[in-house]
């Protein structure tokens, strides 16, 4: 095959911001127009405009590609049509809200799975999310803001990105922008300020989306070594150690089971791994070598779930067998080399999770940091 027929990747941008109304998809539109204005071949593949005047006024003489049609459950709904895209093949394509749900019965579940496919056909992608939808600050923002996200991006997926942007409007302007209409309808809007745009909530959003960017730009900019290095380094002599090697490299341990606040741990650790650019490992231990025998049907739905949440955010995963659990899960940390393990907390009395088990788990561990993940507590799961 002709690798010169193989199109290059094309290049993924973010525009990120904490909330909805404060001009992410506008900054979107204005770049792309400046885009055109340039000579790029530029289409909007996803536009979303929610009324807003202003969006739509800067989205004004851009081909926009229509969008598809999808019946479910007796209605009609309209989404991208990322087939669509791929036949116009332009050189850089406007992809609205990132974390979107696509509609039952479509190729993909998610938008930012049609715009992988986008990407891999070698046409660019600008793209719009906020950072309540990293999937890594899932527990956290519901901590926040008492919303539980259901539509997320993975970290993985964040990090695939050439360039972060933060929208940046201070929490009191888009509150005066929320209530004179500028971002929803009235009645639209007066729920929004009783729930999630409560200004303390906003504020510590854009502390976390301030954080979250000042990290992406921080782990995109080159080092001095890198900067300064002309040409590629002499292969090492055989039998030579790398600089970076195992002793100094951090290795994170997740230790899952089919109680509910593994996912909790799994979230925790896969976010500590990214900042430390440590390899991540997600381990069950199947008791006995009994297989999943010991646990129930549910249980053992819920510990295949956990383990596909790990494999979706680019952890390894492992299933093990012995008769200790902790002997098991520890002996594997020391063969790896783990620099720390993450256990979720249970508080109920029954169940693996012990004090005992944790002690043990501490005992044997020896040099090996050991953290136990709790569930930030809320009056109420909120819906």
């Amino acid at each position: 095959m002709n690798q010169s027929a193989i199109p290059s990747r094309g290049s993924l941008k973010i525009y990120l911001g904490y909330a909805a109304g404060i001009g992410k998809t506008f900054k979107m539109l204005e770049e792309g127009q400046k885009l055109k204005r340039e000579g790029v071949d530029v289409v909007i593949g996803y536009f979303e405009p929610h009324g807003r005047k202003d969006t739509m006024v800067v989205a004004e003489g851009l081909e926009l590609i229509p969008r598809r049609k999808i019946e479910y459950r007796g209605a009609v709904f309209e989404d991208m049509d990322t087939e669509a895209i791929l036949r116009r093949a332009p050189r850089v394509c406007l992809v609205d809200e990132f974390a979107h749900s696509n509609v039952p019965g479509s190729e993909r579940a998610k938008r930012w799975e049609d715009a992988q496919i986008v990407l891999d056909a070698g046409i660019s992608v600008l793209t719009t999310m906020n950072v309540q939808h990293i999937e890594s600050l899932n527990d956290q923002v519901w901590h926040i803001s008492g919303i539980r996200m259901r539509e997320t991006v993975p970290d993985w997926v964040i990090r695939q990105a050439d360039e972060v942007v933060m929208v940046d409007l201070p929490p009191g302007a888009l509150l005066n922008r929320l209530r004179r209409g500028a971002v929803y309808p009235p009645e639209k809007a007066s729920k929004a300020l009783e729930n999630f745009f409560k200004e303390s909530t906003l504020v510590v959003l854009r502390e976390l989306a301030l954080r979250q960017t000042a990290y992406e730009v921080d782990v995109r900019t080159p080092s001095p070594e890198t900067e300064t290095a002309s040409s590629p380094e002499p292969a090492p002599p055989a039998g030579s150690q790398p600089l970076a090697t195992a002793a100094n490299h951090d290795r994170i341990l997740i230790y899952v089971t089919h109680d509910p606040l593994s996912a909790i741990a799994i979230r925790r650790g896969r976010r500590v791994a990214d900042y430390l650019h440590a390899d991540c490992f997600a381990v069950a231990v199947r008791q006995n070598g009994g297989g999943h025998s010991s646990l129930t049907t549910v249980e053992r739905e819920a510990l295949d779930k956990h383990l596909d949440f790990a494999r979706n955010l680019h952890i390894e995963t492992r299933v093990l067998e012995g008769e200790n659990i902790a002997e098991t899960l520890v002996n594997f940390a020391l063969q790896r080399q783990i620099t720390q393990i993450f256990l979720a907390r249970n508080n109920s009395r029954s169940g693996v999770f012990r004090k005992d088990f944790v002690r043990q788990v501490v005992h044997l561990a020896r040099d090996i940091q050991v953290t136990i993940v709790a569930e930030r507590h809320r009056t109420s799961e909120p819906r």
